[in-house]
């Protein structure tokens, strides 16, 4: 598919390392293509569809959760197994601290290329995974840590052998633990929140999401399937269906719709880290100075509130 923004980005290149290496003044030449790389990343990043967005959040140089627990929580330690035989890849856990408060955190994880992928199964847990979450969750409860989970994976895993394992039992008991939880739980979607997948993580007290992220009880194309016998419609659905921050946070679903750096978040990570770290000490102060039943009753509310139509 053709990229005017990456072709310019070429040019820009080219013509600087030509520049350099053959000691030609090229500066008039590099500011003109500079003024029209910012033109059209002002068009194109000012104006974004909804699928424009999802193809972001699919970007592959996108942020992962590794990426963000290592510029928000330096000292995490990652923790491992579900205490049943498995340790699933595709969710990483662990103990960290924020502003000095001890956290568990919670996280799809995808790979940066195919051998990565293929030990993270693409982002997409087995019930293992699940079960490991719910492990440190039920942890977190008893040593009274508040839970951050980072959400991205296309869905839960298929697969056969998942099913004979127990996905949708896993993915159920992590929903109905996590409504009780007695802890603060903040859920962040950082690219694509994609059906059971994402909720098995995604019950909380605060819902963020970044600007360019997705979440949605179905991918576009498997909604264009289902519609319209036709997955080429995919751009339509995702019209469609909602499934923006924007469209989220208006819906009342999404509590916060966190700025993304121009560009989408995969342009400076560490940037991004910065623009998401006191959006989430913000919450995470309010959230701790709630009671226990006040947190219950508030996330109670919370999903009792989704989908009211106003008399």
């Amino acid at each position: 598919m053709f990229d005017p923004i990456k072709e310019v980005n070429e040019q820009l290149g080219k013509l600087r390392e030509t520049a350099e290496t053959k000691g030609i003044d090229l500066s008039r030449e590099i500011r003109h293509l500079e003024a029209k790389l910012h033109r059209l990343e002002k068009d194109i990043y000012g104006n974004m569809k909804p699928w424009d967005r999802v193809q972001l959040a699919r970007n592959p140089k996108r942020p992962t959760t590794l990426d963000y627990i290592d510029r928000l929580f330096p000292d995490f330690i990652e923790l491992h197994g579900d205490r049943h035989g498995y340790d699933d890849a595709a969710i990483v856990a662990g103990l960290a601290t924020l502003d000095g408060v001890p956290v568990t955190i919670i996280g799809h994880q995808r790979g940066r290329n195919t051998k990565e992928n293929m030990k993270r199964n693409f982002g997409m847990p087995h019930p293992e995974g699940y079960r490991k979450a719910l492990r440190f969750m039920k942890q977190a409860e008893k040593f009274n840590r508040p839970v951050i989970t980072f959400i991205d994976t296309k869905g839960a895993y298929p697969g056969k052998a998942a099913e004979e394992r127990g996905q949708s039992e896993a993915i159920a008991r992590n929903l109905f633990e996590m409504a009780t939880l007695k802890v603060p739980i903040i859920s962040i979607v950082i690219g694509e929140g994609g059906s059971g997948g994402a909720l098995g993580i995604g019950v909380c007290d605060r819902l963020l999401m970044l600007e360019n992220s997705t979440y949605s009880v179905i991918s576009p194309e498997g909604a264009a399937a289902l519609l319209w016998k036709d997955a080429k419609l995919a751009e339509r659905a995702a019209e469609t269906m909602k499934i923006t921050a924007q469209d989220l946070l208006n819906l009342g679903i999404v509590d916060e719709v966190v700025t993304e750096v121009f560009g989408g978040a995969h342009i400076d990570v560490s940037l991004q880290s910065s623009l998401l770290k006191p959006v989430l000490a913000q919450h995470m102060t309010e959230l701790r100075g709630r009671t226990q039943n006040e947190l219950l009753q508030g996330r109670a509310a919370k999903y009792h509130e989704i989908g009211t139509i106003g008399s």
